[in-house]
């Protein structure tokens, strides 16, 4: 046989699984983008709903005197800001369609308040034909409880501040911490480094054990939707939680996205009262074509086209940094 004869049998052996590896080569260069244009945009979508949350209508519902961290938050402005940037930057603004069905995909949104929390999920209830619908919807406000060993109940806030429930004397008392020491027999609050565990392992695990059971039953409610998929709570880090539950936030988790042969699962942290660097803009020069990336406060002649975290997510959704300081400074 030539050698000619042997060249042509190697590749007639060898070209197919050239074609499937370069096929799946692409599929997950592809999947790669998915998972970073969905990162991005929930990244994003959380830190522009955090940024809202502390933005209040009437001057007495600005932080007071007593305390800086105490916002009467606007939960439904947090939660319209939250789904209008995920749907910009996911690319499905006017697909209402599309936009229902990411919701599936949602199983709990939670707003940190002062002295309390809200969490946003698939509820049912009944129509006004009497049927069964179901629907997102926000819980009552759940607080930061306590109680301990002897009875007494205590209502964090995320700082010192405490309504508290004196069980030997039948009375409420509330204050700061330092001004309740001894001042009652609630042995917590006389034992400053105690308290201040407490407190944060109590919003901790209220959040965590209300998140567990709403995913829980998040599930039974997306399996009849056609969802094949199991949430679960994902494992975030302690310190991440205590990070949290310094300032009012939104959180936000996402699951069970198809993208290619896995699931994109993910969640989003954002504090209402966190400095924040500038956003990054990406733009679109329509005579050139090209896409550009500059910061919020840059007057870049280009038409704004998404919203990025940072610099790195904005490249890697294939947009160049432009030098505002070369044109305008």
């Amino acid at each position: 046989m030539r050698i000619t004869d042997f060249a042509v049998l190697f590749i007639l052996l060898f070209f197919p699984f050239g074609v499937i590896y370069d096929l799946r080569i692409q599929d997950q260069r592809e999947v790669q983008r998915l998972e970073m244009k969905y990162t991005s945009a929930l990244h994003t979508a959380v830190q522009d709903a955090g940024a809202v949350l502390s933005q209040n209508e009437r001057q007495e519902r600005e932080a007071g005197y007593g305390s800086d961290k105490f916002f009467r938050v606007d939960k439904e402005e947090a939660l319209n800001t939250f789904l209008r940037t995920l749907f910009l930057n996911i690319g499905i603004e006017g697909d209402m369609v599309a936009q229902r069905a990411l919701l599936d995909y949602i199983p709990a949104i939670v707003i940190l308040d002062y002295d309390g929390y809200y969490t946003f999920t698939l509820e049912t209830y009944r129509d006004e034909k009497g049927e069964a619908a179901s629907a997102p919807q926000w819980s009552e406000k759940k607080p930061y409880a306590y109680v301990d060993s002897a009875g007494n109940s205590v209502g964090f806030t995320l700082d010192q501040y405490v309504y508290a429930y004196d069980k030997r004397n039948h009375r409420w008392v509330e204050g700061f911490q330092k001004e309740l020491q001894h001042q009652t027999v609630i042995s917590l609050l006389n034992n400053p480094e105690s308290f201040e565990q407490v407190r944060r392992s109590t919003i901790v695990h209220s959040v965590q054990k209300d998140l567990a059971y709403l995913i829980n039953r998040h599930n039974q409610k997306a399996a009849r939707n056609g969802v094949a998929y199991t949430f679960t709570l994902p494992l975030i880090p302690q310190e991440e939680w205590y990070n949290t539950v310094d300032d009012v936030g939104l959180m936000a988790f996402i699951q069970g996205i198809p993208v290619g042969d896995r699931f994109y699962n993910n969640y989003g942290l954002g504090g209402g009262r966190v400095v924040k660097k500038q956003a990054i803009i990406g733009g679109l020069d329509s005579d050139a074509g090209l896409k550009y990336f500059y910061r919020d406060s840059c007057p870049a002649p280009f038409k704004a086209k998404e919203r990025f975290p940072d610099e790195k997510s904005a490249a890697a959704a294939g947009y160049f940094e432009f030098k505002c300081y070369n044109r305008f400074e």
